[in-house]
């Protein structure tokens, strides 16, 4: 009977291998691991590291924190911190996926006690991934926007108020009545009656720039306060469906597909960078600006702040994008003798080369944009989502083609940001493929597609008119303590409780013997240096301003100095857009 069945073992075999591989897609026949897949190339997952890592923060965050923490003096706490936290701590999450080839949850069967560090990865990821995709929504509203022969915000319109202007406007000033009287009146007032202010008399306040008002009133219908959720601005939430969609269709096949977009994601920003930097360089000014940024106006006597220092340490930690569960799910379907350590290396360098590159290419125009308007650099330079929806937009609107300039731009804002997105998404849907991995063979698709819908629909609340003040509060609550926690809880699980020269010898199953003097640099930094900086920079690890005796009496000289303890104090908190508060 079974020669019946099967006249040939060969067709059998091969019969098998044909539905073995319609069910489980995104594995390979050459893929070492059968059951979860490999990269089909090792270009697939630098370039899928790079854009991870590479995001909207090297644009918008760092030549903002450059700029104003001394210039080219902030580069060197910048490449220590790199080398004593960003670095160590990168390799180290490369490694442990690699070595296990497991999801952010399952790899801490290395310590089970501490698998809700992973947990708290993927929980972080999930709500990062709700108002990250906001950002690429806004993206693509602008540059749908841009599609016009003027760009809407170039000038005053119909939605524009009174207090839209590129230039100070009067608010009081003295007026001559038809008696001889000279009195002190509002604008409105002086407008109304068709009257002229008296010279030298005008009160001015700065006007409120077309972009920013087209920012607030047409782009995000902003409302008074979170308490004031208004209705769903539709365009942005069909730019956020599009985002979505997007993603989703990047990611049905996982790595597989992800793998292949990134060849144009990840390349495509820094040839919009190169461009937009050689136009900024031929403009007026630029020379100013990139001397604000990295050139003459330099301050090497702000190394001596200590808030210096913190900014380059919050800034490498989050531009690497560690602690958020991506690296080790990306590193998860490496093949087991990959050179992690090489790979650490090219990301890790690639990454900060480009956020020092993207600098030139923003304060070269920013530059322009002061020299036109006869103001200070200092006064034109924004950061974070003023940057990139006010400052920026309003420089391109005054370059000759306008419209062209801020489609490459607000392109690039959207590669980049999908970059980011699509390692998030993979970093949820690879936990729940350890978590139940007959499930997700049969129906990878629908599970992929169902995660971008239910974020999908809970990211709906970021698109009302309140939608701003609920993308930055996901952001201070979520990418804030809980990263950093995260981040010393993993070191002194691996290091500290595993073992540090257990999990050397683990690496060294992958990339070969090293000599002693190799890791003498890793042990110094894994063992004492990043633990240290990363428990420094946690301020929630000291007592807050106002802790200590309650009446005034028995406080003594120890605490003369604490804040009332009736008044409420803020612990800072860092996050992916760089704001200290929620507004």
């Amino acid at each position: 009977m079974d020669k019946l069945k099967c006249p040939s073992f060969f067709k059998c075999r091969g019969k098998e291998k044909v539905t073995a591989s319609s069910e489980n897609f995104h594995v390979g026949e050459n893929d070492e691991n059968q059951d979860r897949g490999n990269w089909s190339k090792k270009s697939d997952y630098l370039l899928s590291m790079v854009g991870y890592a590479v995001g909207l923060g090297n644009v918008w965050r760092f030549p903002y924190l450059t700029y104003n923490n001394g210039g080219g003096a902030f580069l060197i706490p910048y490449a220590i911190m790199l080398a004593l936290a960003g670095l160590p701590l990168f390799f180290l999450e490369c490694s442990l996926g690699q070595f296990a080839s497991l999801s952010p949850v399952s790899i801490w069967r290395i310590l089970p006690l501490f698998q809700g560090v992973g947990i708290t990865m993927v929980l972080i990821s999930i709500f990062v991934t709700i108002y990250y995709n906001v950002i690429i929504a806004y993206s693509l509203y602008y540059m749908f926007a841009s599609f016009q022969s003027e760009l809407p915000w170039k000038n005053c319109s119909s939605w524009a108020d009174q207090n839209c202007s590129r230039s100070p406007i009067v608010i009081h000033c003295n007026v001559s009545t038809n008696t001889g009287e000279i009195i002190r009146v509002n604008r409105s007032w002086v407008y109304n009656n068709s009257l002229t202010c008296i010279n030298g008399s005008e009160a001015y306040q700065p006007g409120q720039l077309p972009s920013e008002q087209y920012w607030n009133k047409v782009a995000l219908q902003r409302s008074s306060g979170m308490d004031e959720t208004g209705v769903i601005v539709w365009y942005l939430a069909l730019c956020l469906l599009l985002a979505w969609l997007i993603v989703g269709a990047a990611l049905f096949k996982g790595i597989k597909s992800s793998g292949k977009v990134v060849y144009f994601t990840a390349i495509f920003p820094y040839v919009v960078l190169l461009i937009l930097l050689i136009r900024g360089a031929t403009l007026e000014g630029a020379s100013k600006g990139i001397s604000y940024y990295i050139g003459a106006q330099s301050n090497f006597t702000k190394l001596r702040e200590a808030e210096v220092w913190k900014d380059a340490a919050t800034q490498i930690f989050y531009s690497l994008s560690v602690a958020w569960g991506g690296l080790v799910a990306l590193s998860s379907y490496n093949k087991f003798n990959n050179n992690c350590f090489s790979d650490a290396i090219v990301v890790c360098l690639t990454n900060c080369l480009t956020s020092v590159f993207a600098g030139f290419a923003i304060f070269s125009i920013l530059g322009h944009m002061a020299h036109i308007s006869g103001k200070e650099v200092s006064q034109v330079v924004k950061s974070g989502f003023d940057l990139a929806f006010i400052a920026y937009p309003e420089a391109l609107a005054q370059l000759p083609g306008g419209p062209f300039w801020s489609i490459l731009f607000f392109f690039m804002l959207l590669t980049l940001g999908l970059d980011s997105q699509f390692a998030s998404i993979e970093t949820i849907t690879t936990t729940i493929q350890d978590l139940f991995p007959k499930l997700m063979k049969k129906m990878r698709v629908p599970i992929t597609l169902g995660c971008c819908l239910v974020l999908f629909l809970l990211g709906l609340v970021c698109v009302t008119q309140a939608g701003i003040y609920w993308v930055h509060l996901i952001d201070h609550f979520c990418a804030g303590w809980g990263i950093l926690i995260a981040a010393i809880l993993e070191i002194i699980g691996i290091i500290w409780i595993y073992g540090g020269n257990r999990f050397i010898e683990d690496i060294e199953m992958m990339i070969g013997a090293k000599r002693w003097i190799f890791w003498l640099w890793w042990r110094a930094c894994w063992f004492v240096i990043t633990p240290l900086l990363l428990i420094r920079f946690v301020s929630c690890c000291r007592p807050a301003s106002n802790w200590g005796p309650y009446l005034e009496r028995h406080r003594g000289e120890r605490y003369k100095d604490m804040v009332d303890p009736k008044k409420e104090t803020d612990h800072e908190i860092p996050t992916v857009s760089g704001s200290r508060k929620p507004e």
